[in-house]
């Protein structure tokens, strides 16, 4: 494998630096009692809608893997779905866990290029589609709740708004996958369907997490507020989404009606999300020697 480069190490530094300063200003920002709460609130979350929520998001990385299979497909690739799901796993596990060197993602394009010689170039295309295709559902989803949520208004008509968008973002994103991708666009169909299997698995779980820790308010707020933390936890500037996601959520409990008293619960779910996520990626370790 390719040494590892300075510029790479210098990236992964500075995502390290800003998932420690979102943390470091999230212990800043919460005061003695609110950090009380939350673990009151943890101490307190019930095991059973836990499972479940491990279960669903398991099912929606599932879900994810077969998307980027398909659009291996579109390379003349044809993987085996439980060669591919434990090659997505070992991915979840790197990215998560060794953040370093060529990430998950680099690791999934350097291996089938050398097993399968396959063009490296079309393999970073449809693991760089499946991550915006991913994104896409996700921003269309957020704005669909919102537009039903007791976000604060900000613009007249804000309902009709930011339906008006979710709609918009639709045919926009088709243009941009048959027009940027054109290879891959088409499973265009198949790849929306499965975004929309993946980020409801997403929104079950958590929902199965929120009741498990009694969380107060409307789960309309709160699913908006994750979704919208899922689209900045994508974003490749922190690692494996530590902090950014959590920082979402505690800044944007204060732009909802319901959850004027909902910071405690929050935070805590916001955590449950992360140890599922870890726990899940850590099934990735027993295929790094077998992929």
């Amino acid at each position: 494998m390719a040494a590892i480069k300075p510029k790479k190490v210098l990236s992964t530094l500075a995502k390290v630096g800003i998932s420690a300063t979102a943390v470091g200003y999230m212990v800043y920002r919460l005061g003695t009692d609110d950090r009380q709460e939350i673990l009151d609130v943890l101490a307190g979350a019930q095991w059973a809608p836990m499972v479940i929520a491990l279960l669903l998001f398991n099912a929606s990385k599932w879900l994810s893997a077969i998307r980027l299979n398909r659009y291996f497909g579109s390379l003349g690739l044809n993987l085996d779905q439980m060669f591919n799901l434990k090659l997505y796993y070992l991915g979840m596990f790197y990215n998560l866990f060794l953040p370093g060197g060529i990430g998950g993602d680099g690791y999934k394009v350097y291996y089938l290029h050398r097993r399968y010689q396959v063009s490296t170039k079309g393999l970073i295309g449809a693991t760089l589609l499946d991550r915006i295709s991913g994104a896409a559902v996700l921003g269309m989803l957020a704005l669909t709740f919102a537009s039903a949520s007791t976000v604060v208004g900000v613009v007249r008509y804000q309902p009709l708004v930011l339906l008006g968008l979710a709609f918009l973002a639709f045919p926009l994103f088709w243009w941009f996958h048959s027009v940027v991708f054109q290879r891959f666009h088409p499973e265009f169909a198949a790849s929306m369907w499965l975004g929309l299997g993946v980020q409801l698995s997403q929104v079950a779980c958590a929902a199965c997490l929120l009741w498990s820790v009694h969380a107060p308010g409307s789960y309309l707020d709160y699913f908006t507020l994750f979704l919208v933390s899922s689209v900045v936890a994508a974003l490749p500037i922190t690692i494996g989404g530590i902090g950014a996601r959590e920082l979402v959520m505690l800044e944007g409990v204060a732009y909802f009606a319901s959850l004027s008293a909902a910071l405690p619960s929050a935070m805590a779910f916001s955590i449950l999300f992360f140890l599922v996520t870890a726990i899940s990626s850590l099934v990735g370790l027993a295929f790094v020697a077998r992929v």
